[in-house]
């Protein structure tokens, strides 16, 4: 009897070209049955719909990631063994928002969405992975990270704040699950993405960073894919990633 495919979560998927489709799709071609999260039920769908006709397998589940109640049905049927497959060894979360905003126009509740979507959404679903991987002495948990983990530039001290929090939340978990042999991974993505939200709403800057200069999917999502094969004498906890001609 074949042994079964092991899951994989991929949380904060959006566009099917997007960063979070691009993870889901790879993670699919590596043999895993892909549990596609994100908040809206055709974006998922049509994520699945690709991976199916690639010859994948995947299930699109509606998940808020800031919300404990969704992450916690999430990590459920992530952990189970069932006919979809064996539990999970993968997570990663992907969720986040951004938009530059005039420092003095940033209202409270603006701050506290920020940091409930790029922060509290990680720290939820880092915690429940953690939860039910670590009897299980095994798994990759993985957290998109961004220019602004670390530093914060005019126009973003909400967006930085947040995906700051972030970094520290993977660190901290990095140093308690390590040594249970979780491998928790933070992933800087320095650059604009050259996804649908790029190409759709800043053309203008996507033309003027000409061949390669903004990051591409695939490559994004193989980095991760790489970082899930590390053998545990040499883990990688942070990784940053720019195209060659960005500035740092």
């Amino acid at each position: 009897m074949a042994e079964k495919p092991r899951k994989a979560v991929v949380v904060g998927v959006g566009a099917l070209e997007g960063l979070g489709g691009g993870l889901a799709r790879r993670f699919a071609q590596g043999g895993h049955h892909v549990l596609v999260a994100g908040r809206t039920q055709a974006r998922i769908d049509a994520v699945v719909d690709a991976i199916r006709q690639s010859g994948g397998a995947a299930t699109a589940v509606i998940t808020d990631a800031a919300n404990e109640q969704d992450v916690q049905a999430l990590m459920d049927i992530a952990m189970r063994d069932d006919e979809d497959g064996a539990p999970a060894d993968l997570v990663a979360f992907n969720a986040g928002n951004n938009a530059p905003m005039r420092f003095l126009e940033i209202g409270s509740d603006t701050f506290e969405a920020f940091w409930r979507m790029n922060c509290f959404g990680g720290f939820l679903v880092g915690r429940e992975a953690a939860k039910r991987m670590s009897p299980l002495g095994r798994g990759t948990i993985l957290f998109t990270g961004a220019t602004g983990s670390l530093r914060g530039s005019a126009g973003f001290a909400h967006f930085a704040a947040s995906k700051a929090g972030l970094r520290m939340v993977a660190q901290s978990m990095a140093r308690e699950f390590g040594p249970q042999g979780l491998h928790i991974a933070h992933i800087i993505i320095d650059g604009g993405i050259d996804g649908e939200r790029l190409r759709t709403r800043f053309a203008e800057f996507m033309a003027s960073k000409g061949a390669d200069g903004v990051l591409n999917i695939n490559a994004i999502a193989e980095a991760y894919w790489q970082i899930h094969l590390q053998h545990p004498s040499a883990w990688t906890h942070e990784l940053d990633l720019r195209p060659f001609k960005e500035a740092f």
